[in-house]
């Protein structure tokens, strides 16, 4: 399709809404399902004005917002095309396509397992090619070539850039002295146990929970106490029993935006009497907030740090890696300056310094905006996955299982009913190919393990959804 030919869509407007957004959602819509892929060119704006009888102005505001939320690129002298970094939805739906990451060889004659579990980004639909030409350009930069060590905060580039981004995404006001980068969201909080915990000091978690979380509070000496969560989250009854007995507890770990691993969210009168218990108990919070950019219904929730006052005291945790993918191992925290100067004081222990180009890299797309055009893109594509999974769910387990539609997250959190073990269920699974994390893997105390499964949608395409639940019904144990 060149700069003069024509695209025959039908615009059909919602209300009283512009016309230019009706014309934007008519070519997102095409995008969706496959007819426009990456890469295609679109018609000039005064072919398609033509086509369509609409004001020439109307169809730019039309591509110019379609470039702003990262569906449409233009290149010089060329003319405007669909970003060459989406997927390819119409192949989406038809194919499995390779599945580098969700399919991994396991021991065995050449079985391949597919992972329904834990709830990872899915690094097929990273923007890749623009992380390469960052880090191309990182590799040249004055900062790199310097030859001198680095911050072991991280560095200013990729700091000053989050400090922007977290207060526009999260709320958070905050400069590039308040945040540390890390390895990796499990660094910052095995950082973040090591600048507070001293000699007997326990921290109270969530169960189910984290376990690697817990294995990072062990690691840096502290003893960890586990509080129940139910249908809306951690347990503050539980908390302040616990507190009033436990001198030496020092801080709380919570995931309240989608609770891991059941994914349900923290309501506003529980984080406020939150906040009331740290500051009574004098506990530092750890807040993780592992997904925050997945929010497929309703508006995201602000962040605990958010809200908090000098009197309560939070250190926020957050992740690039779940925005990008597994394997780029880049995480941050946010802390009152005397905690994150003892987080700096041990990290610089282990790490001089964390990885100079990738965070040079990351910090321009932050910057350009690469970021935010690949969380929307992101979310969108997860938001299908999500639905497509919870469809076949409702479709196939409706009499063995519950769940409640999670309103953000990579994964749902699926309970069954009596008389079925997640255990059993998994083990049988895993010889027809398919990996699965049963409640035991998220229990502080085995013996009270809830019989549920958190399974990801994330990395897998709808074929491969599809493929994953054939093989979750094959597996059910006979009641």
């Amino acid at each position: 399709m060149g700069k003069g030919a024509t695209l025959a869509i039908e615009v059909k407007r919602e209300g009283r809404e512009p016309i230019f957004l009706a014309l934007s959602r008519a070519i997102i819509a095409e995008i969706e399902r496959g007819r426009l892929k990456p890469g295609d060119p679109l018609p000039g704006t005064r072919a398609l004005s033509c086509s369509l009888t609409l004001n020439r102005n109307t169809v730019d505001a039309a591509y110019h917002e379609l470039i702003m939320q990262g569906w449409l690129v233009t290149e010089a002298s060329r003319g405007t095309f669909v970003a060459h970094d989406l997927p390819d939805f119409g192949r989406e739906r038809q194919l499995a396509g390779p599945v580098d990451v969700a399919v991994v060889k396991s021991v065995g004659p050449r079985r391949q397992v597919l992972r329904l579990s834990d709830g990872l980004p899915d690094p097929r639909i990273a923007p890749t090619a623009s992380l390469s030409r960052a880090f191309r350009r990182a590799l040249t930069s004055p900062s790199f070539l310097s030859g001198a060590y680095g911050d072991p905060r991280g560095n200013e580039v990729l700091r000053e850039a989050l400090a922007h981004y977290l207060k526009d995404e999260r709320g958070l006001t905050l400069s590039p002295e308040d945040i540390l980068i890390a390895r990796g969201s499990q660094m910052a909080l095995f950082l973040a146990a090591s600048a507070i915990a001293e000699p007997g000091t326990a921290i109270a978690v969530e169960t189910p929970g984290y376990p690697l979380a817990w294995a990072a509070f062990r690691a840096a000496g502290a003893r960890v106490i586990g509080i129940p969560v139910d249908d809306g989250g951690i347990s503050l009854n539980s908390l302040e029993q616990v507190a009033a007995r436990a001198p030496h507890l020092k801080a709380v770990y919570v995931t309240p935006h989608h609770q891991y691993p059941t994914t349900v969210t923290l309501g506003a009168a529980r984080r406020l009497r939150l906040l009331d218990l740290a500051r009574r108990f004098r506990l530092t919070i750890i807040e993780d907030d592992y997904d925050h950019e997945y929010r497929f219904d309703g508006h995201p929730v602000l962040p605990l740090a958010a809200h908090a006052d000098r009197n309560a005291t939070v250190i926020y945790v957050g992740s690039l890696s779940k925005i990008l993918a597994p394997g780029i191992r880049v995480g941050y925290a946010v802390a009152p300056p005397a905690i994150l100067r003892r987080m700096s004081d041990r990290r610089e222990a282990v790490d001089r310094q964390g990885d100079l180009p990738l965070e040079l890299a990351l910090g321009e797309l932050i910057t350009d905006g690469t970021l935010r055009r690949h969380t929307r893109k992101a979310r969108r594509v997860y938001h299908e996955r999500r639905d497509h999974l919870a469809a076949l769910l409702l479709k196939r387990f409706s009499n063995d299982s519950e769940f409640v539609l999670p309103a953000g997250g990579l994964a749902i959190w699926l309970r069954l009913k009596p008389g079925l073990g997640a255990e059993a269920w998994a083990q049988k699974a895993a010889g027809l190919g398919l990996s699965l994390l049963p409640g035991a893997h998220f229990a502080l105390n085995a013996t009270r393990a809830p019989e549920a499964f958190r399974l990801g949608f994330a990395t897998l395409n709808e074929a491969e959804i599809g493929k994953a639940v054939t093989l979750l019904l094959k597996a059910k144990p006979d009641v």
